[in-house]
């Protein structure tokens, strides 16, 4: 029997979840000592948050310390910034990475113009695809 928790996509909850989990990854990856990153995802249509914040993530690595605030700037970036309409977010959030929609679902977002992505996500993107399906388990 599954006990893990859904959680609702979007939500502060979930986005603390999201943030746990890259951080987990991120300590597991061995990263160097001296590495400073950062990387800003936000829903572009996304909304105001009890924080204040507009829907989304920072993740920052300090000196190969990870760690994340939940909510951005409508205006904020990192080294990677990532916008992502909500719902493309939210069906990607519902596909296992071995599902054949997923890639085409992907694909399909990056094309219209709902997945935009500035910057070098090759620092984290092993780690990041690793996490992808144990937030899909997590998401309702």
């Amino acid at each position: 029997m599954n006990t893990v928790a859904k959680l609702p996509q979007g939500t502060m909850t979930w986005f603390g979840m999201v943030g746990t989990l890259m951080c987990d990854a991120a300590s597991r990856a061995g990263l160097a000592t001296d590495l400073n990153w950062s990387l800003v995802e936000r829903y572009s249509d996304g909304v105001v948050m009890p924080n204040g914040r507009v829907q989304g993530i920072r993740f920052d690595i300090v000196n190969g310390a990870p760690s994340f605030t939940i909510g951005v700037g409508k205006d904020e970036s990192g080294d990677v910034t990532i916008e992502v309409a909500a719902d493309a977010a939210r069906e990607l959030n519902l596909l296992y990475t071995v599902d054949p929609a997923y890639v085409a679902s992907l694909d399909r977002a990056t094309r219209q113009g709902q997945i935009r992505v500035q910057g070098d996500l090759s620092v984290m993107a092993d780690w990041l695809t690793a996490i992808h399906d144990t937030i899909v388990d997590r998401t309702c």
